[in-house]
């Protein structure tokens, strides 16, 4: 990660009362030890206090708040968690302080750079993740091997452009072509010389159905990325615009599996 500023004692005063809550006092004896951080009180206060004393003595040293973002990282190992919904409770709290400094904690643990909030509703809203908006929605477990990456860390624009590069790689693999794109629809769902088809095609309202998924499939392809330069093209409002890009996704990726090859000739 690149530098990160020091925490204002406010900021950083929320985010110790968090981590305090999430360790005990052994645990954060030892964390301060893995960390090269020197705890500054010891055991006999409370833990929040213990732990904004010691990050804020260790940030005015440095001139940067890198190590405080690392003990955050060290406290918030995945592993140390015995449930993901103890986990992810304190992963939202944190979301929403960081949200104010420009960073943000992934389902890895990890922290990642983002554009700071300026309300308390806009932090509250970034700290509902997509994962759990997809919560329910039963995604494609061939659109979430795509973008699980991009998933961990809460990367929304990309999560939906891996997605969508998945999407254009399925129908390669399945109908033996190479093209990209609107081209790739075209030769792979042509309804004069198919080479995969949705249904029989063997009436009008077969060849009208697997029309109307060719044209989905492309306006998906046109909306989320230029398929020649590879130059994202999509417009939303965050979290909810991707995860229904991903429920689109889906959707589509259960069409293409459900469709045949077409034998030729």
């Amino acid at each position: 990660m690149a530098a990160v500023p020091e925490f204002d004692l406010n900021t950083l005063e929320q985010i110790a009362r968090v981590l305090g809550d999430a360790a005990t006092g052994s645990q954060l004896t030892s964390i301060f030890k893995q960390c090269g951080i020197r705890d500054v009180v010891g055991e006999g206060v409370t833990k929040w206090r213990r732990v904004v004393q010691s990050l804020d003595a260790r940030q005015r040293q440095d001139k940067c708040g890198n190590n405080v973002a690392a003990f955050i990282q060290a406290v918030m190992q995945p592993v140390r968690y015995a449930d993901s919904s103890t986990f992810d409770s304190v992963r939202t709290s944190l979301n929403t302080k960081l949200a104010f400094v420009g960073l943000q904690l992934g389902e890895d643990g990890r922290l990642s750079q983002v554009q700071p909030a300026l309300t308390i509703s806009e932090a509250e809203r970034r700290a509902k993740t997509l994962r759990s908006r997809l919560q329910g929605r039963g995604i494609h477990p061939e659109v979430l091997k795509y973008c699980k990456a991009e998933l961990l860390q809460d990367n929304y624009f990309h999560a939906v452009f891996e997605a969508t590069k998945g999407v254009a790689q399925y129908i390669r693999d399945k109908a033996g072509l190479s093209a990209d794109g609107a081209q790739l629809v075209d030769e792979a769902f042509s309804v004069k010389k198919p080479v995969l088809a949705f249904n029989t095609l063997q009436t009008e309202t077969e060849r009208s159905e697997h029309t109307g998924f060719s044209n989905l499939l492309k306006g998906f392809f046109g909306a989320v990325r230029n398929p020649h330069a590879h130059t994202p093209k999509i417009m939303w409002e965050g979290e909810d615009d991707a995860a229904d890009y991903l429920t689109l996704a889906s959707l589509l990726m259960r069409k293409l599996e459900q469709a045949v090859v077409v034998p030729k000739g």
